[in-house]
């Protein structure tokens, strides 16, 4: 078949700052791919391409540059795709692989799931971003009232302390049994006093921690996990294992507890499946969550995701993020995001 890819930045708009340990977002750079060809005429697969500033490892000053050269391979091989070729930009493989599955089904349910034909929805957790102690009370309070039965908070932008109050502010209403407490450290901890952080927040009876310290130390990462009495889940710890026999290393060397898989930033599609098969070889746990993509990105993402059965919340609602996102038959209903076909 003769394929065509339109390459169509865009600039995404928060609707509030995105705050997080490495700064503060109000925009968001993406590309949407459109996938054609002479196979079936008038058919458009759509697929997003967002690396994460400072972050993703294909977050390249010639990003543009790189993502047009795999779009023109891809047309060349008449809409064949070399996973193997693409390994070190995920985010570029990502918006392939997400844009020629939606061109073969030819709708956004790209895979056929209960909760592709809208019969079930997929458990959430409800994500409070870093701010003041009063601003993710106030967000706290406000996903509660909603009806979310996990709660993530992301820490170590604001004194350890008022984290802690937060923290036993939730608990002094709500039991483990009542809502779940995740919260993402971004890497904030230095190793010497980690473990004393570790203890003190295992006494609030949280379900786990990501990224306790910053990536790239193994070693204390597999102490930690070892001995922390809170379970530790990695995230930006897999950003560049790209493939299969890197994987396996890091995952036999640190044995964290959780893994959290992220597409746009861990290897697409096939790179993450790659990333489950080992978890789950090795007998570690695993969820997948989003990472500020648009609504595009995430109902590939959300739809992926409903292929396995997995029962923990997923981190999957930020796709309502942004002021101008694309139109997708998406909704969150209480705890749970649904597929309205």
């Amino acid at each position: 078949m003769d394929c065509k890819i339109k390459i169509i930045p865009r600039l995404l708009h928060f609707k509030q700052s995105a705050g997080t340990s490495r700064g503060t977002y109000s925009t968001r750079k993406v590309w949407y791919l459109h996938f054609t060809s002479s196979e079936f005429p008038g058919r458009v697969g759509i697929g997003e391409c967002a690396p994460l500033p400072a972050l993703s490892c294909d977050d390249l000053p010639d990003y543009e540059d790189i993502l047009g050269a795999a779009c023109r391979e891809v047309e060349k091989q008449n809409g064949r795709l070399d996973v193997g070729a693409l390994r070190k930009y995920p985010s570029i493989l990502f918006g392939l692989e997400t844009a020629i599955r939606h061109y073969h089904t030819g709708d956004w349910a790209l895979w056929d799931t209960a909760f592709s034909r809208g019969e079930t929805g997929i458990p959430i957790n409800g994500l409070i971003w870093m701010g003041d102690f009063n601003k993710m009370l106030a967000q706290i309070e406000t996903k509660m009232n909603v009806g979310f039965r996990c709660i993530k908070l992301k820490i170590g932008a604001i004194n350890f302390e008022e984290e802690l109050a937060l923290l036993r502010h939730i608990r002094a209403h709500f039991s483990s049994n009542e809502i779940e407490l995740r919260v993402d450290a971004n890497g904030a901890f230095a190793p010497a006093d980690a473990m004393e952080k570790l203890k003190r927040l295992s006494e609030l009876d949280l379900h786990s921690i990501e990224q306790p310290i910053r990536a790239g130390q193994w070693e204390e990462m597999a102490r930690l996990t070892s001995e922390s009495p809170l379970p530790i889940a990695l995230d930006e710890e897999l950003i560049g294992c790209n493939t299969l026999v890197e994987k396996r290393k890091l995952l036999s060397a640190i044995r964290p507890q959780y893994i959290i898989l992220k597409p746009s930033l861990h290897g697409g599609i096939s790179g993450g499946n790659e990333w489950i098969a080992e978890a789950e070889r090795q007998r570690i746990s695993w969820w997948i969550t989003s990472a500020l993509e648009s609504n595009i990105g995430l109902n590939a993402i959300a739809q992926w995701c409903a292929t396995f059965d997995n029962p923990l919340p997923q981190g999957l609602g930020t796709g309502l993020l942004f002021t101008d996102n694309v139109e997708m038959p998406l909704e969150i209903r209480k705890d749970c995001l649904w597929f309205d076909r």
